[in-house]
């Protein structure tokens, strides 16, 4: 799997949220999207749910929204289990839809290999930004380089992200 490019169009799809309600891109037109894949159970994505929660609730007013996508094999891993996202979302109050690839095609598409891993598209749905979300996963009072907020920050001043890519940390996706 190649990872998409910078500058690349999003994979279409549509996929559901806990309430089972669905979202595309498209749902989302003249926005920045950011696509960020997790899961559950991941150490790495447990200690960047709150900065998560944080950035969409400081930037959904200037058009950014966040889509957390979980495609991990819920039978070899339960605790990402469709049921297991409903328990996540209530117990961490995510501000932003929590989406459910059960086929994995979705992440496939994207040549998504960890959690959390973020994909950030421009106005265009092109992708602008992919990577972290920022440099320090377990520590957010040391965090030095906040990329996503960056990268944000930059597209919402009419400006290219730099860095526009970074090493994504954190576990692996689960495939089947």
């Amino acid at each position: 799997m190649q990872n998409l490019k910078l500058g690349e169009k999003a994979p279409v799809f549509k996929l559901p949220d806990t309430a089972g309600k669905e979202h595309s891109l498209a749902d989302y037109p003249d926005q920045l999207v950011g696509v960020i894949f997790s899961c559950n159970h991941c150490p790495y994505v447990r200690s960047w749910e709150d900065r998560m929660v944080e950035i969409q609730a400081d930037y959904a007013d200037k058009g950014v929204q966040l889509l957390a996508i979980n495609a991990n094999d819920a039978h070899t891993y339960p605790a990402d289990s469709y049921s297991g996202m409903k328990r996540r979302v209530q117990e961490k109050d995510f501000n932003f839809p929590y989406l459910r690839d059960e086929t994995q095609d979705i992440a496939m598409a994207f040549a998504a290999e960890r959690t959390p891993e973020v994909f950030l598209f421009d106005q265009e749905g092109k992708l602008a930004y992919h990577g972290a979300i920022d440099d320090n996963y377990d520590e957010p009072e040391n965090v030095k380089q906040h990329y996503l907020r960056d990268a944000l920050d930059s597209l919402l001043s009419g400006e290219v992200p730099d860095p526009a890519e970074t090493r994504a940390i954190g576990c692996t996706i689960k495939w089947k």
